[in-house]
């Protein structure tokens, strides 16, 4: 694998609301406001903005299990890629909307078919075999003519759905090589 192209997109934080005693709202200090980020093997970092484990969300405990997915809650994750990086194929048994934030990213889908995402675009993925690409195209400085590669940044909000079945045959999770924990 290449070296890590630096990040020339900000840190993310999360601020997350609860209540105090009183049943006013205020913000909770139970977990970071830093995002916490995970490298995966393809040089993405990924970060868990927030997950709950029941759907419908059951907000009287502060409890965050993360995985991949969650198969009685939701997923809200932020992914950062760099430069020109490809994501292992994979397949989540959930109802995704992938949006682009910053940069431009292909998604590839297991039979060859492909769309370009810009920013503000929305890809809504359900239970298939996929991967993403940061296409994004490099900043040339017009004086220098200095090249910069440029990341991409897309927010996924996941929630579970029933086993997949096409034809008989049964289209469960695929994780592997992604680094990412397997769902639970």
């Amino acid at each position: 694998m290449a070296p890590k192209t630096p990040k020339n997109i900000r840190p993310l934080n999360r601020y997350i609301t609860t209540h105090n005693a009183d049943g006013q709202a205020i913000f909770s200090s139970a977990l970071s406001e830093e995002m916490p980020v995970q490298g995966i093997p393809d040089g993405a970092d990924f970060s868990l903005a927030y997950t709950s484990d029941h759907f419908p969300a059951q907000l009287n405990n502060d409890t965050d299990p993360p995985g991949i997915t969650i198969s009685t809650g939701t997923v809200c994750r932020i992914v950062d890629m760099q430069p020109g990086s490809l994501s292992p194929m994979h397949r989540t048994v959930s109802l995704d909307y992938g949006v682009v934030l910053e940069g431009e990213v292909e998604l590839v889908l297991d039979s060859g078919e492909t769309r370009l995402l810009k920013r503000g675009d929305v890809a809504v993925q359900r239970g298939t075999n996929h991967a993403w690409r940061n296409v994004t195209p490099d900043v040339v400085d017009p004086i220098t003519k200095e090249v910069t590669p440029q990341w991409a940044r897309m927010l996924y909000v996941l929630a579970p759905s029933q086993p997949m079945e096409i034809g008989g045959k049964s289209l469960g999770e695929v994780v592997d090589g992604i680094g990412v924990r397997a769902s639970t």
